[in-house]
């Protein structure tokens, strides 16, 4: 799956236009948590945590990759080697060797915005879908419970405006709507199940909101990347139709997403609380 176009531009700068993010400018999982890292604009497993090291260099280190996902060219500079994501081809960093510091004697040395982490230590691919259906405190709260997904991150999708604000978006003249970026494993979870489920979580009959929160932040929206998700979720919406629920989700091509503040992420487990504007009902 090509997620260029969900892309923020600070993260296009690495993928596609091989920049490199300040050292020590990132975040990545602790070292003691399972898990595997995935190529941010494929969704491809390349690194397992237990490959992870501490270097002092400022980005993450690897001295293995998962087999067959990562490919090395010699670098513009004409010094260093090149590390690039195989099936995509995404810049992700510079392999250096000789360095002494694990057994390996290899440092892969990958931007951490070229990479996404879940909490799975067997995963080897991934895909993505981009949901909206009023807060995305409960959208999230729902999905995390599916079987199949491996990360959600709420934010917002749709809007001209670039880095919105929670504040900008509620004004509601932003054009965005509060969304869940859901990456899940398609061994285990298929986009139909993964829509279904949406649609049972939430209301998409409500054209002014969902619950109490109105406002078109709020409205119900599912994100395509591409012809096979955009003509699912079609169909799955006029199954609906059929059964005489007037459903207004809209289905739209997909636009950059942007990660909302750290307060808002997983703020429901954060503040034990549950839903207060969602509902499950069994459709399908």
């Amino acid at each position: 799956m090509d997620k260029t176009s969900s892309l923020p531009p600070a993260i296009l700068q690495i993928v596609q236009n091989k920049g490199t993010e300040p050292p020590f400018s990132g975040t990545h999982a602790p070292l003691q948590e399972a898990g595997t890292y995935l190529c941010r604009r494929c969704g491809l497993a390349l690194f397992r945590t237990d490959a992870q090291f501490h270097s002092g260099c400022g980005w993450p280190s690897f001295d293995q990759t998962i087999p067959k996902t990562v490919t090395q060219q010699p670098d513009a500079d004409g010094i260093r080697t090149e590390l690039l994501c195989a099936r995509c081809q995404a810049h992700l960093g510079h392999l250096f060797e000789g360095e002494g510091f694990t057994a390996r004697n290899l440092r892969h040395c990958v931007n951490t915005l070229s990479l996404d982490f879940v909490a799975h230590a067997q995963v080897l691919d991934t895909e993505e879908a981009i949901l909206g259906g009023g807060c995305f405190w409960g959208v999230e709260y729902f999905l995390k419970q599916r079987s199949g997904v491996l990360k959600t991150e709420v934010g917002y999708c749709g809007g001209p405006l670039k880095h919105p604000t929670y504040e900008q978006v509620c004004s509601g003249q932003t054009g965005h709507v509060e969304a869940v970026r859901v990456v899940y494993d398609p061994d285990t979870l298929r986009f139909t199940e993964l829509v279904q489920y949406f649609f049972e979580n939430h209301d998409p009959t409500q054209t002014d909101g969902q619950g109490p929160d109105i406002g078109p932040q709020y409205a119900s929206v599912i994100f395509y990347y591409d012809d096979s998700q955009r003509e699912t979720a079609a169909a799955l919406k006029n199954t609906l139709i059929q059964k005489g629920a007037p459903v207004v989700t809209q289905i739209l091509p997909v636009r950059p997403f942007w990660p909302a503040e750290d307060y808002h992420q997983d703020y429901c487990r954060k503040h034990g609380q549950t839903p207060y504007c969602h509902r499950s009902v069994r459709q399908f």
